[in-house]
């Protein structure tokens, strides 16, 4: 079954571009827009990408620790509520989802950190 090609160009248009790249065990940090009342504000939630889903619907699943308790935000690549997202900086892992980090506590959850370009 084949898209439309006006679709197919609107789909385009709407997917964002300005994003980083970045792959799992990266550290970002994403400035999302809060709106409380009649202002808006924005605000750093900063952690490990723990997974990425790759497509037209694509997210990625941020896990930060707050205060000792883990706290895990999944971002659609496409949402409007996201102003930036940063790389901070990277880190040597050999799997694509690391939910075995949620197990993990103080220095075993720590991710060998490398130099990338």
């Amino acid at each position: 079954m084949s898209i439309h090609p006006v679709m197919q160009r609107l789909a385009e248009k709407l997917n964002r571009t300005d994003h980083p790249d970045f792959v799992p065990g990266d550290t970002i940090r994403v400035q999302v827009k809060i709106k409380e009342g009649d202002k808006e504000r924005l605000q750093a939630f900063e952690g490990i990408v723990i997974a990425l889903k790759r497509g037209a619907q694509g997210s990625f699943t941020v896990r930060k620790i707050s205060f000792g308790q883990g706290v895990e935000r999944i971002f659609p690549f496409n949402a409007k509520v996201i102003d930036k997202v940063e790389k901070i900086r990277s880190a040597k892992v050999r799997r694509a989802k690391l939910f075995y980090l949620r197990g993990l506590r103080g220095k075993a959850a720590r991710l060998k950190e490398v130099e990338r370009q």
